[in-house]
């Protein structure tokens, strides 16, 4: 199978996934939730291993002390989903807030610019977005991680598209110009 034939296959299975994960946003935040769980739990213990085998003092009280943190955030996360993926929509709520404000002042700082407005609606969108979300949040949050999660693999699942149709075309180009130069 050619390499741009395998990046066009995992885009469209991305967009599928995508368009899955949109169908049922609940299910795909209890889902991400219980995988971060286990992978915070995993990394926790294997940090509590790591920290019990050094030899510095300091080094081990800290390692399995974060270690327990990690394990103990990820079984929190593993059995008691609802609660984690309430904390995890208002941690992301926050980001977008935060990120919107940030681009509301790189924009009043780029005010000469022409890009001046494309920042200061973007950031205005951010905050109002962050605004939405905690207007409304019960009814939100236990879609947001799900949402989040299907918009990221239908722009992935594009993205790897646009690269195999990419891939063919600049191939094809790359090979009559090498062919071009062979017959010199």
């Amino acid at each position: 199978m050619k390499l741009w034939v395998k990046w066009l296959v995992l885009g469209i299975l991305s967009l599928v996934f995508g368009l899955f994960v949109l169908a049922n946003p609940v299910a795909a935040s209890f889902a991400v939730t219980v995988v971060a769980g286990v992978t915070f739990a995993l990394i926790g213990g294997a940090q509590i291993v790591a920290g019990l085998g050094s030899e510095d003092r300091t080094t081990k009280i800290m390692g399995t002390g974060l270690g327990g943190l990690m394990l103990l955030l990820g079984i929190s996360l593993m059995f008691r989903p609802l609660e984690g993926i309430l904390t995890l929509a208002t941690i992301a709520t926050v980001l977008i807030g935060a990120n919107g404000l940030l681009r509301l002042v790189t924009a009043w700082q780029m005010r000469s610019t022409p890009l001046f407005w494309p920042m200061l609606i973007s950031g205005a969108l951010s905050v109002l977005l962050a605004g939405y979300i905690l207007a409304n949040y019960f009814e939100i949050a236990p879609q947001l991680l799900g949402i989040l999660l299907g918009i990221e693999l239908l722009f992935n699942g594009a993205g790897l598209i646009a690269l195999a149709l990419f891939l063919r075309t600049v191939k094809g180009a790359l090979k009559d110009k090498v062919e071009a130069r062979l017959k010199k």
